[in-house]
């Protein structure tokens, strides 16, 4: 028998395999989808009993189909057309596989239904939105954590996308070539916040999903694969792979860790080549782009031996040219850091004043976390409490508020201890 871990990694690899099989076969997103939870469902209850069986994806394939064609034989005859329905039905319930046929193992339509779920013909929130929920796996109540709506507009924003898709008859295939470059950009930056909700859990009691950055690796490697040359791709997965390198010294006993905390000896020295290989490679031989910076960035911090030794200079150039090449208020926030780094706390604190009132960061912890930091740095210990505290109110994951609340605490033992 499998412990529950086991079985939630095993179920979440099959749910986007499965779902492509039967898209690709149905052609019905939304339906497809409902019969795959259920045929997950339905693994997750039976097998820690019966026992995994010898082809599990087959297994969940045949239960999902099944379900599909029982619904679509009750909607015919719901609609009194029994007569075009019988037909139709009986002809997909010849492919509907038994538990342990064979199906095509060495094929993996992942890739298809993420370019799917990209399409031009939908809004780019929706495509966001549905691809987390169909790939990454997320519940529609975290996609709506990480956008900062209500879960019920973020339900009726994939309702719609699911719609949409059936009603323009989107076919289910890699796109031609002269819509690849376009809708390859958006299914990078969907990989990237897979990855990111995996690395940072926007909500609850874990602050890591191995999960779902292993999903991101995996079909970011395989878009590599597909496209060796495509710098982006490659800066994307060496930002992955030097980021994630970092994950089992990131928390202790389920407490947060920061990265000039980190037992650097702890860090994945595999992942590390492969993305620093990746960096140079990619620098080296490819047109400059957002990713390659990020990785860029990371590869200097994994290449110091201890956060004191960190170039400290080269973050902030590196930070300087992405704000130029792909401006936001996050890069500001990671550039104000790197620039109290090597101007001074106060000069951080000036460039965080910037971003005051930005509505992009106003609903989050983050701004009001990087602030009572360089605080801290300023020494001013009061006013760091009191955001440290703010932050920790502000977060809705529960490691990060407990690290949040623990630096609070230590200011305020240290305030304590000053001679009045």
């Amino acid at each position: 028998m499998r412990s529950t871990p086991e079985f939630e990694g095993l179920l979440r690899e099959l749910a986007p395999q499965v779902l492509a099989a039967l898209v690709r076969r149905y052609g019905d997103f939304g339906a497809a989808e409902d019969a795959v939870q259920e045929a997950l469902l339905a693994a997750a209850l039976q097998w820690p009993h019966q026992g995994v069986p010898n082809n599990p994806r087959g297994w969940v394939t045949a239960v999902a189909a099944r379900r599909l064609i029982d619904w679509r034989r009750r909607d015919a005859v719901r609609h009194r057309r029994e007569a075009a329905a019988a037909g139709y039905v009986a002809a997909q319930a010849e492919w509907a596989p038994g538990p342990e046929e064979e199906l095509a193992a060495d094929r993996d339509d992942s890739l298809a239904l993420l370019f799917l779920c990209c399409h031009p013909a939908l809004s780019p929130s929706a495509q966001v939105a549905l691809t987390l929920r169909a790939i990454g796996g997320l519940s529609t109540a975290e996609i709506a954590t990480a956008y900062l709506m209500p879960e019920a507009t973020m339900a009726q924003r994939i309702v719609r996308a699911k719609n949409r898709i059936r009603a323009t008859g989107i076919p289910f295939a890699m796109p031609p070539a002269d819509e690849y470059g376009q809708r390859l950009a958006v299914v990078l930056r969907v990989l990237y916040l897979i990855f990111n909700e995996g690395y940072i859990a926007t909500s609850g009691p874990r602050l890591q999903r191995t999960e779902l950055t292993a999903e991101a690796i995996r079909l970011t490697r395989q878009l590599h694969e597909l496209q060796p040359k495509e710098g982006e791709i490659a800066g994307l997965l060496a930002l992955m792979l030097l980021t994630e390198a970092r994950r089992d010294a990131r928390t202790k006993d389920g407490a947060l860790i920061p990265l000039s905390e980190q037992d650097r000896t702890m860090w994945n020295k595999e992942m590390i080549r492969e993305g620093g290989d990746l960096v140079t490679a990619t620098l080296a031989s490819a047109p400059l782009g957002p990713y390659q910076i990020q990785a860029a960035i990371a590869a200097v911090h994994t290449q110091a031996p201890s956060a004191g030794d960190t170039d400290w200079p080269e973050v902030l150039a590196l930070y300087c040219l992405l704000e130029r090449l792909a401006p936001s208020p996050v890069v500001t926030l990671n550039r104000a850091v790197a620039t109290a780094m090597v101007h001074g706390p106060g000069a951080g604190l000036d460039l965080l004043d910037t971003l005051a009132g930005d509505p992009r960061l106003a609903a989050g912890h983050r701004l009001i976390a990087v602030r009572a930091h360089l605080l801290e740095l300023n020494g001013d210990v009061a006013q760091a409490r009191l955001q440290y505290e703010r932050a920790a109110r502000a977060t809705t994951s529960l490691p990060e508020r407990h690290y949040l609340q623990r630096r609070a605490h230590a200011l305020r033992d240290l305030g304590s201890e000053r001679p009045a």
